[in-house]
């Protein structure tokens, strides 16, 4: 009988060790950090040994289509090694507007940061790597919903950079996006998807080298209310219609559409930070707008020396961009079916997404 029982312990105590393993293993895999990015290395240009890491999880504009369009440019043209980091579901497929991301350790050595998010709330480890790096001072380049970055609910160590913050931490009123970039979310201007945007360099910034070599920029996405705090590039001209021909809005002002600051949180050093309201999925076929935020990463990493008006900005691979909503998204999608150079960006069928 003891010789039984220690049989049947041994075998129970052999299954518990073999089920916690595959446990583990499981969980190891879909924490791997790897799944969630996808790298495009380049091999020549001046950004060669420079890091650039894109964050992409908004839930209309298609950030998660214009960002590694943008990073391969950057990789293939000009030899940065660009790491885009996508929020996931379940299945490990990319999730627009989840706040599922992992290995945010990447900017640990990035050079710089380029984001297009709305309304996250990333886990304590991986807003820890944001936090460091506003700290050392990081450029930061930021699309459109990036003013609302983060909505941070029920976590006093992170709500400060939640959008609407009105805590004690009374320098980061309305969070993140007011504090670091100088703007946070405040409206709509117009009517969006009914009405587009002509984007007007101001006058007094025309030689800036974030303006070099800049012109017609027309964008599809529609107008911000904005009042930034910082430098105005360009400014909006809402027109009625969804053509690059139609007819200014009368009863609508310019208002800012691109700016830069410098900013510093406290005990941290000074960066600098480039924000558009624009960069929606098929904005950045335009190709003025398209030099612009090209510029603007140069820009931030302090290479406007390298900044010349004809820099190849063309396309590397196939871009065909889904008309940005809110409702629909290209699905069952991996990080891992964006490398390479030649692969479709953005490939999967459009399906109706749930939630915000």
């Amino acid at each position: 009988m003891n010789n039984i029982l220690k049989s049947v312990l041994s075998f129970g105590i052999a299954l518990l060790i073999f089920a916690s393993n595959v446990i583990a293993d499981n969980t190891s895999k879909q924490d791997d950090p790897a799944k969630y990015r996808v790298v495009y290395k380049g091999d020549k240009g001046p950004g060669v040994g420079k890091n650039i890491v894109f964050i992409a999880t908004d839930h209309e504009y298609r950030g998660e289509e214009s960002l590694p369009a943008l990073a391969r440019i950057m990789a293939k043209h000009y030899g940065f090694t660009c790491t885009v980091v996508y929020a996931l579901d379940d299945n490990g497929n990319i999730l627009p507007g989840s706040s599922n991301v992992k290995g945010l350790d990447v900017l640990d050595k990035a050079d710089l940061l380029v984001m297009f998010m709305r309304f996250a709330h990333f886990e304590d480890k991986e807003m820890q790597h944001i936090d460091n790096y506003l700290k050392r001072g990081g450029p930061i380049v930021a699309f459109r919903t990036s003013t609302h970055a983060f909505e941070i609910k029920n976590d006093p160590k992170w709500e400060h950079y939640g959008w609407d913050y009105k805590g004690s931490k009374t320098e980061w009123k309305d969070g993140f996006g007011e504090y670091i970039l100088g703007e946070t979310w405040v409206s709509h201007y117009g009517t969006n998807h009914k009405q587009s945007s002509k984007l007007i360099i101001d006058e007094a910034q025309v030689k800036n080298p974030i303006m070099r070599g800049v012109k017609d920029m027309w964008v599809q996405s529609g107008g911000y209310t904005t009042y930034p705090k910082g430098t105005v590039l360009a400014k909006g001209q809402v027109l009625n219609g969804m053509t690059a021909t139609s007819a200014p809005d009368p009863t609508k002002e310019l208002l800012p559409v691109a700016w830069i600051r410098d900013y510093k949180v406290d005990g941290g050093k000074t960066g600098r930070a480039f924000t558009t309201t624009h960069g929606a999925s098929e904005d950045i076929l335009n190709e003025g707008f398209r030099r612009m935020v090209v510029n603007a990463m140069y820009w931030g990493l302090g290479m406007e020396k390298d900044i010349k008006p004809d820099n190849d900005i063309a396309f590397v691979g196939p871009y065909k961009p889904t008309t940005f909503n809110f409702s629909g998204y290209k699905a069952n999608v991996k990080p891992s079916d964006l490398a390479g150079w030649d692969s479709l960006i953005m490939p999967g069928e459009i399906v109706k997404k749930k939630g915000k």
